[in-house]
């Protein structure tokens, strides 16, 4: 098997509320967009937003939702500030191993910050 790109679907409930937050709170590129369905830009592979999923007005549980999106950054404390700075709450935790800063989108699915 050769993989040419890789990506991952995200299945929401509000489509324009969800795609708004990757889009403008997380600053994440537009490479598409349909009706009910957009891919984004997602550090070399791709972020797809399409209807058909189940929000939580809470953070979802791995039961719920066994995924976490994450991004690498170069500096977790810096990248918190500025969606901070754009109204994107970021709990940035400490541990032995690294620093992470956890977001939760729209619709209760978690989104890590990673250095």
């Amino acid at each position: 098997m050769e993989i040419k790109e890789t990506g991952i679907i995200l299945f929401c409930e509000d489509y324009e509320l969800v795609l708004k937050f990757y889009e403008e709170k997380l600053g994440l590129p537009v490479r598409q967009r349909g009706d009910e369905l957009a891919i984004l830009e997602f550090g070399g592979s791709y972020l797809m937003i399409e209807n058909g999923g189940i929000a939580s007005a809470n953070e979802k549980t791995r039961s719920q939702n066994a995924v976490v999106i994450r991004f690498n950054v170069h500096d977790v404390d810096s990248t918190a500030a500025q969606l901070v700075s754009r109204g994107v709450p970021v709990d940035v935790r400490r541990f032995h191993w690294g620093t992470v800063g956890v977001i939760i989108d729209p619709e209760g699915n978690r989104i890590e910050l990673k250095d």
